[in-house]
């Protein structure tokens, strides 16, 4: 940011800057939302959404925008998460790539999964894998956007219709992801194994869902994620419910 404020550059030049401290603030903020540091995300996130705004940058608005939503949603501010969602994807309009519209949408699917807003929700699911297959040759996204694929829409629609109770629609579709998901990104394992273990729980699966816990808990022994030890504390609730059952009550007294 000094370097902007304080240098002298051609206003292309201008923009360029004010665009990469956008997408620096993307990734400080993801961060700090990770480690539970939300405070510092959030003015993170603003600063980058006003960096961003400056430089013209619609798309990067957008993402960032749904990131502060994303985070508000997951932190009980479900109906600004909601607002924030919207808009975000309304600022983007229609011309914004389709990586980042379908990233938009499984935003906002999210928020209404939230509010308990089930129609909206699946509703937001399918425009968003409508909008991720009209990517291709000729459909360039920034590059900050390279992770959004099928793979990761599926993972949020899992995600949805286990927060949905709709475990026989959640578990198929974690385990799809699961079966082909790269073992080394413990964090992103964790979490979804995570979702796997509740989805399971709700489809009156308990033995299965004990032995998808202690997944998690090892995995996330090993990460430095707010994030991921509160979905153990998930996991662990939901769990509570079949406590007479011996594989959960193993798991159950090991992580007391």
């Amino acid at each position: 940011m000094k370097l902007y404020r304080e240098g002298s550059h051609t206003e292309e030049v201008g923009r360029a800057l004010l665009s990469q401290i956008g997408e620096l603030a993307q990734i400080a903020g993801w961060i700090a939302s990770d480690a539970g540091r939300h405070e510092e995300a959030e003015r993170i996130y603003k600063l980058g959404i006003s960096a961003a705004q400056q430089a013209e940058d619609r798309t990067l608005v957008g993402n960032l925008a749904g990131s502060l939503a994303y985070q508000y949603s997951n932190t009980g501010q479900e109906r600004e998460g909601l607002l924030l969602a919207c808009a975000a994807l309304d600022q983007a309009g229609n011309d914004a790539p389709p990586k980042a519209r379908a990233l938009y949408l499984d935003r906002v699917a999210w928020a209404h999964t939230k509010t308990n807003e089930a129609q909206p929700a699946m509703r937001a699911l399918g425009e968003a894998s409508e909008a991720l297959a009209e990517d291709g040759e000729g459909r360039e996204s920034p590059q900050y956007l390279y992770w959004v694929e099928a793979g990761e829409l599926q993972v949020m629609e899992s995600r949805v219709y286990t927060e949905l109770k709709r475990p026989l629609r959640a578990v198929p579709l974690l385990r799809d992801v699961l079966a082909r998901y790269d073992a080394t990104h413990t964090r992103e394992l964790a979490l979804y194994l995570s979702w796997l273990a509740v989805a399971l729980a709700d489809a009156n699966e308990p033995e299965e869902a004990a032995a998808t816990a202690q997944r998690v808990m090892t995995l996330s022994a090993d990460v430095a994620s707010e994030r991921t030890a509160e979905r153990v504390k998930v996991v662990l609730r939901r769990l509570e419910e079949y406590r007479d059952v011996p594989e959960v009550r193993e798991v159950l007294d090991e992580a007391a």
